[in-house]
């Protein structure tokens, strides 16, 4: 048996083992993370009237709500004791962030970072923003100001060097079929970046600090042979009339609510339904203005923004395109509090005709609105297809039946208002599935204008007139009287004639009788191939 008294007793050294140097690094590249490009690219951007991506981000959201990951992410030099020398962040900010306290996904390019032309780092975490919106099932939000690739290319090869991965798209098309997308241009914007912008369901650019580009002035010129401004390629006027883009702001700031307010009509995702809101709007409400609102002269044009106004919610209509196909009025608003898509017809724009860019501009609309299970309300002074050679050269019937079929492809509750005109192949597009048909006595329906009809059937007969232009006229206004509503209600081809001031309080009944059939939709949508 040992002599436990004779057993050595020396204490054991410990030796106390500690990560406090690598945690003080990870600080140290969050601080430099947050200094962006550095003091005199911050000022840079300052001086041009732009925001840095970070006080983008604090602007967009609820105040204090912006949960950022990736801070880590970029370049990092090392000495050779493993210290850290230097370190630049990647050049795209992303993270959880609120509005109006509902969660969403927010991501930006970082300008004062190599102009925002993406690393590989930033790039990756592009493609996440997206992926991690489509996880999470939230809005997804993406503030762009950047370019494209860069033929400079990355300081050194590794795992940062720029990558080309093909499959990224997917994650964009995953978002658009699963959660609301918002985009905004803040600057210029090009490349990748510009993709990411169009491919949204609401798009706004600043007015006064944005252009979209799909390249630059120096490349057009190099390649073209024009020489243009940024501006004159991808400014707001541009982008606004041939619908690259969906609203204009006057800055930056206009820009970042119009986004709140357009996530404000939308549900998180595709299995849930909008928000409805508390209405102090009485349902019963009747503006006697719409008793004379629309003339009793066929040719004269009205308002149909101030009809809207007196129909829906007060101060809801959040117009959406107004810049492109012009004599289509898209937007989103409330009726009895319950988010709608909303679409009217601009009679003082083309007599309201349906163009190529207008069907276009309708089409994209009604696949938002079913996608996310808005009830559509349809306003209508339809006279039919623009006609014309420019109409035939823009084939303006193909880009027209895609809109038709969109419409009766749709699976959401429609509400179509009779106004004034419903004429030709083009109507079609204004009555959804099963749609509930209230028509105004100052409506008219047939297949094409009484002013087209007399003109193609009764040719001879006026050429042969004593008085050419009195003959029209009388045969105008016999016509006419035949394409009144009353015959179509007796008949029950609309459900209901009304008086222009009880459309309101129709309309708000109709929400209240369609919102059960409201969760019956939910999940992803699908249209088949249109022309």
């Amino acid at each position: 048996m040992p002599n436990l008294c004779s057993i050595d007793q020396t204490p054991i050294k410990i030796i106390a083992m500690s990560w406090k140097d690598e945690t003080n690094q990870i600080h140290e590249r969050r601080r430099l993370a947050k200094l962006q490009g550095g003091a005199d690219a911050i000022k840079a951007q300052h001086r041009k009237g732009r925001l840095t991506i970070r006080e983008r981000v604090d602007a967009l959201l609820d105040d204090g709500s912006f949960d950022e990951i990736g801070m880590g992410a970029g370049d990092a030099e090392l000495d050779e004791n493993g210290n850290l020398i230097e370190f630049s962040p990647a050049n795209y900010v992303l993270g959880f962030g609120k509005v109006d306290g509902r969660r969403c996904i927010v991501g930006g390019e970082d300008f004062t970072l190599k102009g925002g032309s993406p690393s590989a780092a930033g790039q990756r975490k592009s493609v996440y923003t997206e992926e991690l919106a489509v996880k999470m099932r939230m809005p997804l939000i993406r503030l762009h100001e950047g370019a494209g690739g860069s033929v400079g290319g990355a300081k050194k090869q590794s795992l940062s060097a720029p990558v080309f991965e093909p499959h990224r798209f997917k994650s964009v098309v995953q978002a658009m079929a699963s959660v609301p997308v918002a985009t905004a241009a803040l600057g210029a914007v090009a490349g990748m970046p510009a993709g990411r912008l169009v491919a949204a369901h609401f798009s706004v650019m600043s007015r006064s600090t944005a252009q979209v580009l799909i390249a630059g002035p120096a490349v057009v010129q190099r390649a073209m042979g024009e020489k243009k401004t940024k501006e004159e390629l991808g400014g707001a006027d541009v982008h606004t009339r041939n619908g690259t883009v969906d609203n204009a702001s006057e800055d930056e700031t206009e820009a970042l609510a119009q986004i709140r307010r357009f996530l404000g009509y939308m549900p998180a995702n595709v299995w849930e339904l909008a928000p409805v809101s508390a209405c102090d709007d009485p349902v019963d409400r009747q503006e006697e203005a719409l008793l004379e609102i629309v003339p009793r002269e066929r040719r004269r044009a009205f308002d149909m923004r101030r009809a809207l106004a007196m129909i829906l919610d007060r101060d809801t209509f959040f117009e959406m395109g107004k810049g492109h196909g012009r004599s289509q009025i898209t937007g989103l608003a409330r009726m009895h509090g319950q988010p709608v898509g909303v679409w009217a017809n601009d009679g003082r724009h083309l007599a309201g005709a349906m163009t190529a860019n207008g069907a276009h501009k309708v089409r994209r609309f009604i696949e938002m609105c079913d996608t996310f299970h808005l009830p559509i309300l349809s306003f209508v002074d339809e006279p039919g297809f623009m006609i014309g050679s420019q109409s035939e050269r823009e084939a303006t019937i193909r880009h027209g039946a895609n809109a038709v079929l969109t419409a009766a492809m749709s699976r959401v509750p429609w509400a179509t208002v009779m106004v004034r005109r419903s004429f030709g192949v083009a109507q079609a597009a204004h009555y959804g599935p099963d749609g509930y048909v209230l028509a105004w006595p100052s409506a008219e329906t047939g297949p094409l204008p009484v002013e087209g009809g007399v003109a193609v059937a009764f040719h001879r007969e006026i050429a042969q007139a004593e008085d050419p232009d009195a003959k029209r006229r009388e045969l105008e206004e016999m016509l006419a009287a035949k394409q009144s509503p009353f015959p179509r209600a007796e008949s029950f081809s609309v459900h209901e004639l009304i008086d222009p001031r009880e459309t309101r309080p129709m309309l708000c009944r109709w929400i209240e009788r369609i919102q059960p059939l409201l969760p019956s939709l939910l999940g992803p949508t699908g249209f088949s191939v249109r022309p």
